[in-house]
């Protein structure tokens, strides 16, 4: 007969509910340090991508931009007025959708970290 590691034996790990959720936590593997890490990963990730998008936007506004002031653009001021402006406009929806992202992405970061605690 073997002799089992101290709190192996499962009469006794059954007996003790902490050690048995110990030793369940134990056997996920993983080190808790990691997972964090991990989370913190994941919420930068999204953070990078929401500026990805961001400057997508500011380069398709820049794109068309300089279409304005190209010869098949518009061909009087308030063209060229009117064509700004809604640039301007697509810009600032741009921004605040990404302020919108910023904001919420540190309320999914603190929840991801609190799933791993």
């Amino acid at each position: 007969m073997t002799k089992k590691p101290f709190g192996m034996d499962m009469g006794m790990a059954s007996a003790n509910p902490m050690l048995e959720w110990w030793q369940q936590q134990w056997m996920k593997g993983g080190n808790p340090m990691a997972r964090m890490q991990l989370a913190w990963m994941e919420s930068m990730a999204e953070a990078m991508q929401f500026e990805a998008q961001f400057l997508k936007a500011i380069a398709e506004s820049g794109e068309r931009l300089s279409k304005c002031f190209d010869g098949e653009g518009p061909t009087s001021p308030e063209e060229l007025q009117e064509c700004y402006q809604k640039l301007v406009q697509e810009v600032s929806d741009a921004q605040m959708k990404r302020m919108e992202h910023a904001t919420q992405l540190t309320h999914d970061f603190r929840k991801r970290i609190w799933e791993e605690i």
